[in-house]
């Protein structure tokens, strides 16, 4: 009789050690999200303190308005990157640095354009002219008394932008003594500008060349009597003193190039 030989049986895999992995890794990621939730509804969650520092012409509240956050925000809802690039949206902002301290804590740190001159608005109140050409209303008691006034400037003119952009680049210290700028247009110099100077001369040049220009002008305002400096293809310089007496001495002019 012949034997048979019976095939061994495969031992059965533990699944008991599967089922309790995947058991225990439910469980974790269930204590995460229910963290996670607490963490959220937690106040130490939340934006406690927002301090500004720098900003002179844009409000605290008109800041927050802009970056569409408050004190009471979920702190990780907003990134340093985008509130700046909110805060950059604010015309008398130029620059913004963000800090956010945890817990709760965000400093920003704002750089507003410079302000470049004043003119009155069309009911009497003051308004600063930013570097970047933006108004701003100002209270007249804090007016500096170094700042050239605009006057006779149409708003829409286009000249007006460019010369604050213009009187932004141009150290305080060698525009400290205008104290007045018209429009004087002419057909070849669409930009023409007459300057008034606390020193009492009357100054003639272009929006274009004032930059290049203003250097000639303090070296006549510091040196010579009071008169007509004119500062375009050619830079000229009449004292008011000749001028009256034309007949006598005939035109009077004193070119310097």
């Amino acid at each position: 009789m012949s034997k048979m030989s019976i095939p061994a049986l495969k031992p059965n895999k533990p699944r008991k050690m599967k089922t309790s992995r995947k058991i225990i890794l439910i469980l974790l990621l269930l204590c995460v999200v229910v963290l996670a939730v607490l963490f959220f509804r937690a106040p130490i969650s939340r934006i406690t303190e927002i301090k500004f520092h720098g900003n002179i012409f844009a409000t605290n509240e008109q800041l927050i308005q802009a970056g569409e956050f408050n004190v009471g925000d979920q702190f990780f809802g907003v990134s340093a990157s985008t509130l700046k690039q909110r805060l950059m949206g604010v015309d008398s902002v130029q620059d913004v640095t963000v800090l956010k301290k945890f817990p709760g804590k965000i400093s920003i740190q704002v750089q507003e354009y410079p302000t470049v001159a004043y003119e009155l608005g069309d009911e009497g109140t003051l308004m600063a002219i930013l570097s970047s050409g933006t108004m701003v209303s100002v209270d007249s008691s804090g007016i500096a008394v170094e700042k050239p006034i605009l006057t006779k400037w149409d708003p829409l003119d286009p000249y007006k932008v460019k010369l604050s952009q213009a009187l932004g680049k141009i150290p305080n210290q060698l525009i400290s003594d205008i104290s007045e700028i018209i429009p004087s247009p002419t057909v070849s110099f669409p930009d023409r500008i007459k300057l008034y100077t606390r020193s009492k001369f009357e100054v003639i040049t272009a929006v274009s060349l004032l930059k290049d220009k203003v250097e000639y002008l303090n070296q006549v305002t510091e040196t010579e009597e009071p008169g007509l400096i004119t500062m375009l293809e050619a830079d000229s310089y009449v004292p008011f003193s000749l001028l009256e007496s034309d007949s006598e001495y005939g035109d009077g002019t004193t070119n310097t190039k």
